[in-house]
């Protein structure tokens, strides 16, 4: 049996893959072992992104943790950052997030926060999945008063929303953005803090309806976003995803500013200011070999973990880094939030261009973007992680390896969240470099689907 959990807690289709049932047994599971130590009733809180599953899914795993002697705060429509600083924030004992991020509506997910609101180690998410496997040995379920309760909060949004402008107090008067929620879990925080804070906000996508979420929209599809920020003459375009952990801009001119840039952006600012902690910016193999190259100039350390934002958090915890992020947009302003936040990503991105009073487009030269072809090759989930077992693939990567050696490079990797291998290669033609990707994508899907 495959791992339940990938890098970015427990995914799949809600209601087959991701079952009501399965996520009891997490929250039952969850509850136990993130609780275990505690003499008093833990508290865990929940709260959702906008899919029309997550009601299904988050009573669920409520009801698996109040049947183990849990309480729960379910604080209903929420970005993963505000439940991470939320959880924090009000000490309880772990928090729970029901989202599938960036993907389609058709899947859900379950992510889980310990008390201090960071992600779990594989360690323990291991002991939660052992639990479910030998059905909860060795639990016990109370009964009576022992059994735990739920408790519904609808004003936590506004707690998030001021920590958040707290943090970033920038003056946005005179500033139109342009801001595609993604029918997501931001269609109200990001705008009501971008307004309070004097923008002219033109909100796209903000209207979810329990089945729009990400559908053709938000940071995994820029172009309405592109088209409209020039229409709309804006300074800026901001693209959050499904629960708005992850951000993306466009500049004036509608091109598109990923994670390396942004990170970039304000990892020099803040190095400038003093405020970039052993000035080093944490990376994962996936940024563009022109973020290394930009830091190798601006006498900033580049750290490298593997893909996903929990290693990169992990490793900024151990150097004690305060920036660190992925191309995709999830950035982490560790000073300020335990997780990828993309309203505070926003606010941190929008202050540099208060500040230098540069356009986005001027700022986003400080690092070249190297051609660069990403695609997914299809392949059944439970062999995406044995794709180098395959001799005709291992050999063709091998030969593509060697053909790009010193000018560009390849990497392959298996999607944490997705039935998915990823074919990346960076070189100097882009229209070979997508050849190559396609060609070696189509190999490994033909091969292994």
């Amino acid at each position: 049996m495959a791992r339940l959990f990938g890098t970015d807690g427990v995914r799949g289709l809600a209601n087959e893959e991701l079952t009501p049932l399965l996520a009891m047994q997490l929250g039952q599971a969850g509850a136990h072992v993130l609780t275990k130590e505690k003499a008093h009733k833990p508290t865990i809180m929940v709260g959702c992104d906008t899919r029309i599953s997550g009601d299904m899914l988050a009573n669920a795993l409520m009801a698996g943790a109040c049947s183990v002697g849990a309480n729960c705060i379910f604080v209903g429509v929420l970005p993963t950052p505000a439940v991470a600083y939320l959880t924090q924030k009000y000490k309880v004992d772990a928090g729970v997030v029901i989202s599938a991020s960036h993907n389609p509506v058709e899947f859900n997910g379950i992510k889980f926060f310990d008390g201090n609101g960071y992600k779990l180690p594989d360690e323990l998410e291991d002991e939660i999945e052992a639990l479910i496997k030998t059905q909860m040995q060795g639990v016990k379920f109370p009964t009576g008063t022992g059994i735990g309760k739920i408790k519904y909060r609808t004003d936590a949004k506004e707690e998030y929303i001021n920590h958040v402008m707290q943090a970033v107090n920038v003056d946005l008067t005179g500033m139109r953005i342009v801001v595609d929620c993604a029918e997501g879990a931001s269609y109200y925080t990001s705008v009501e803090a971008l307004r309070e804070l004097g923008a002219d906000v033109v909100a796209i996508h903000n209207n979810p309806d329990g089945t729009n979420i990400n559908a053709n929209c938000g940071s995994t599809h820029m172009e309405e976003l592109q088209a409209r920020v020039v229409f709309e003459k804006a300074d800026v375009g901001l693209a959050f995803d499904g629960d708005a952990d992850r951000l993306l801009a466009v500049d004036e001119n509608g091109q598109m500013v990923d994670g390396d840039q942004i990170m970039a952006i304000v990892g020099n600012h803040m190095k400038k200011n003093g405020k970039l902690k052993g000035n080093v910016i944490v990376a994962t193999v996936m940024s563009n070999l022109g973020f290394f190259l930009m830091a190798e100039k601006h006498d900033i350390k580049a750290e490298q973990t593997k893909v996903g934002d929990r290693y990169v958090l992990e490793r900024m915890r151990e150097i004690g880094a305060s920036l660190g992020g992925e191309q995709s947009g999830h950035v982490i302003f560790l000073d300020e939030n335990t997780t990828g936040d993309g309203l505070l990503s926003a606010l941190h991105l929008l202050q540099v261009i208060v500040d230098t009073k540069q356009k986005l487009s001027e700022l986003s030269q400080i690092m070249q973007v190297l051609p660069q072809a990403l695609v997914n090759a299809k392949v059944a989930n439970h062999k995406k992680d044995r794709y180098m077992e395959y001799p005709e693939i291992a050999a063709a990567i091998e030969e593509l390896t060697k053909k790009f050696a010193g000018e560009g490079r390849v990497l392959i990797r298996p999607s944490g969240t997705e039935p998915l291998v990823r074919v990346m290669i960076e070189g100097k033609d882009q229209a070979q470099i997508q050849d190559e990707a396609e060609k070696l994508a189509s190999l490994i899907q033909d091969i292994m689907f």
